[in-house]
């Protein structure tokens, strides 16, 4: 019997298509090495986006494939990752420690968008990321709440200079909220409210991460810029829901992002239908697909799409969002999605890759 080939090999792993990557392992240049030793096989398969609750699984569907291959008689996978450090504007200086910052943003407020940046960093350390987590709207901070952060909790200080980032859920934080009592108004004009963003994440502790996501205040205004001017942000992901008016003002942040250099890497679209608790029946209240359209017009990707959901709401005024509440329910596992399709969007992304110019007329 003739022994086993590489080209056998590589032909049984390309069977596997990994759903997002969308692509399969051999193309994606995610096989490091393979070895033959008789009718055994050992392969190094390397992915760069967290994987640590899924590479079980892919090493098991591997690993059959293999053994189906004629005169095989054992097969062993290694699958390892690593989030890698990208940066869009390489000039400015990083925070030491962490390799990749992510700006959560939306165009106008009500929307979701600090119940989706919370449950995309739980989401993210779930698959084994070290995630931290900003509130960098100052005005209105609530991921504390969200984070079921006790009232009065204050960061710890090391030499009087640096802050301690708060941890809870398995991710570090970062809020206004915790420095402040929550029924201070921050009556502050723009340069007092950058000031105090530089302050925050520079003067805080992070130690080593894979990201930092920062919920982003709604608007297109000071946070924005001083992030944009003054930190290395990889990339930013918005929030949106399928309403006109709302599609209308992510259009603004998405030109926003694209004025300074600073690719957006998806939508995720809230409220895009409801489901009748009583009767199953599905509706999409504030319209249908228009998070779809605007990726298109853009060149970007609706990364997920959450429903209008009671249960959502409940647990984030808990203190326990959905994803540390239950992280294999099915609302957890549309943000796990969605926060995997960021991941590897990142990974992906190719140096001076640009979103197009929109060109507007009478016509």
């Amino acid at each position: 019997m003739a022994g086993l080939t590489q080209p056998q090999i590589e032909a049984a792993l390309s069977g596997y298509h990994d759903p997002y990557l969308e692509t399969d392992l051999i193309s994606a240049g995610c096989v490091r090495d393979i070895r033959i030793d008789g009718p055994a096989i050992e392969v190094d398969i390397h992915l760069n986006y967290p994987s640590e609750y899924l590479k079980g699984g892919i090493a098991q569907v591997l690993q059959t494939s293999l053994e189906n291959i004629d005169g095989c008689q054992s097969a062993r996978v290694n699958i390892t990752w690593e989030v890698e450090e990208h940066k869009s504007q390489s000039a400015l200086e990083a925070i030491a420690g962490v390799k990749n910052i992510v700006a959560i943003a939306s165009g106008k407020g009500g929307v979701g968008k600090s119940t989706t940046s919370v449950n995309l960093a739980l989401a993210l350390a779930k698959d084994g990321a070290k995630v931290g987590l900003l509130d960098a709207d100052i005005y209105g901070p609530s991921q504390g709440i969200m984070l079921g952060i006790e009232e009065g909790t204050r960061p710890e200080t090391i030499d009087n200079k640096w802050f301690v980032p708060v941890e809870a859920h398995g991710i570090k934080s970062m809020s206004m909220a915790y420095l402040v009592t929550e029924s201070t108004p921050m009556v502050w004009r723009g340069p007092m409210v950058s000031g105090a963003l530089m302050q925050i994440l520079t003067q805080t502790q992070w130690g080593e991460l894979d990201y930092l996501l920062i919920d982003m205040p709604p608007g297109t205004g000071d946070i924005q810029l001083t992030l944009s001017q003054k930190f290395p942000v990889s990339g930013a992901v918005i929030v949106t829901t399928p309403q006109d008016i709302a599609l209308a003002d992510a259009r603004k942040g998405i030109e926003m992002f694209n004025k300074v250099n600073i690719p957006v890497l998806g939508m995720i679209e809230n409220m895009s239908m409801h489901i009748c608790s009583q009767c199953g029946h599905a509706e999409h209240i504030f319209g249908q697909d228009g998070a779809e359209r605007l990726a298109e017009t853009y060149q970007t990707k609706v990364l997920g799409s959450l429903p209008l959901s009671t249960y959502i709401r409940k647990q984030s005024d808990e203190g326990t969002p959905v994803v540390a509440a239950d992280d294999c329910s099915e609302v957890s596992m549309m943000y796990r999605h969605a926060a995997r399709r960021l991941a590897v969007t990142l990974a992906t992304w190719e140096t001076g890759q640009k979103i197009p110019d929109i060109q507007i007329s009478d016509d």
